[in-house]
């Protein structure tokens, strides 16, 4: 008997009703290559083609035809079975939650979130496990609830946006261009950085900004992830981009000053939560997803460090 990934569930209904790969892709949150790489799977289990070309569109084969009810009535079965929990009493539960998070959102947001948690769950605890280890798609839901990560990574599943950030400058508070009536990218791109890296061909917001822009900053240390980059460059004339809310956290007892860039050369960043859609109705999940959101619309409003009152623009004409 074939093993049965019943994570490509959602793909195959969305397949058999939409009768295309990209609305397909669409509608359960995958890149239109990871819904191909499904099809793909989907054909050699099932040993038939499922959809084939009809002139520009797709058609269904006999056997799709003859396999749609059954998976619209399994699609069916597993909501309800999903939703049979039907209570869930967070002050009176010993559950334990996994969620999958940067270094960033796991300071920004996992931290609020234990308090939250402390107040209204003593019982509950939140293992945290990196992004960086987690697979694209819906496969890593079987070990995680909720992923929480940067829009356009490709963590699949069904999401909601939790928060927008802008990247800022960090640096030593010696460093002389602190100095400087005027701070351009020319002199950012002049400075020694420390770059937070993702791993191979990940290219982070900041990084792909000053290339656009047509800047090629001086990369003189390399890190993991952002946290550790203000301590990195305290004490040294290194200069690092990192997203404002870490950044503003973590300068409190370091020798770092934060320079906003204008707005014209912002440098966005939006988080976002997934999840599995089959858990979309789940009480336990659904109020861990509503605890995150509530720190969320918290987080803007937490006292933070000063910033610095020359901001980095474009040098004037």
């Amino acid at each position: 008997m074939k093993e049965v990934d019943l994570n490509l569930l959602p793909h195959l209904q969305a397949l058999l009703e939409l009768r295309n790969v990209s609305r397909a892709a669409e509608r359960v949150h995958l890149s239109q290559s990871a819904m191909s790489a499904a099809l793909a799977r989907l054909r050699r289990h099932f040993d038939d083609e499922l959809l084939v070309r009809a002139g520009r569109e797709y058609a269904l084969t006999a056997f799709a035809r003859s396999l749609a009810p059954a998976v619209q009535e399994a699609v069916a079965r597993v909501q309800d079975a999903m939703q049979m929990r039907s209570e869930f009493d967070p002050a009176d539960t010993d559950r334990t939650f996994v969620l999958a998070a940067s270094d960033y959102a796991t300071t920004v947001v996992v931290r609020p979130l234990r308090k939250l948690i402390t107040q209204h769950a003593p019982h509950v605890s939140v293992d945290i496990v990196r992004t960086a280890g987690i697979d694209p798609g819906l496969e890593a839901f079987g070990q995680v609830d909720v992923v929480v990560g940067p829009m356009g990574f490709d963590f699949g599943g069904s999401y909601r946006q939790l928060f927008r950030d802008e990247f800022v400058a960090v640096m030593d508070s010696g460093n002389p261009l602190l100095d400087r009536a005027e701070l351009t990218l020319a002199d950012l791109a002049a400075a020694p950085h420390a770059a937070g890296e993702f791993g191979p061909g990940v290219t982070t917001p900041p990084m792909q900004f000053l290339a656009d822009a047509g800047v090629t900053p001086v990369v003189a240390a390399r890190v993991s992830g952002w946290q550790i980059l203000p301590f990195l460059v305290e004490g040294t004339d290194l200069v690092a981009l990192v997203p404002r809310l870490l950044a503003t956290r973590l300068a409190t007892g370091l020798s770092v000053t934060v320079v906003e860039f204008v707005a014209e050369l912002e440098i966005p960043v939006v988080e976002a939560m997934f999840w599995h859609p089959l858990h979309t109705t789940d009480p336990a999940n659904t109020w861990l997803r509503e605890s995150i959101q509530q720190v969320c619309r918290e987080i803007r409003d937490e006292d933070t460090g000063p910033i610095h009152p020359v901001r980095i623009g474009l040098p004037k004409p």
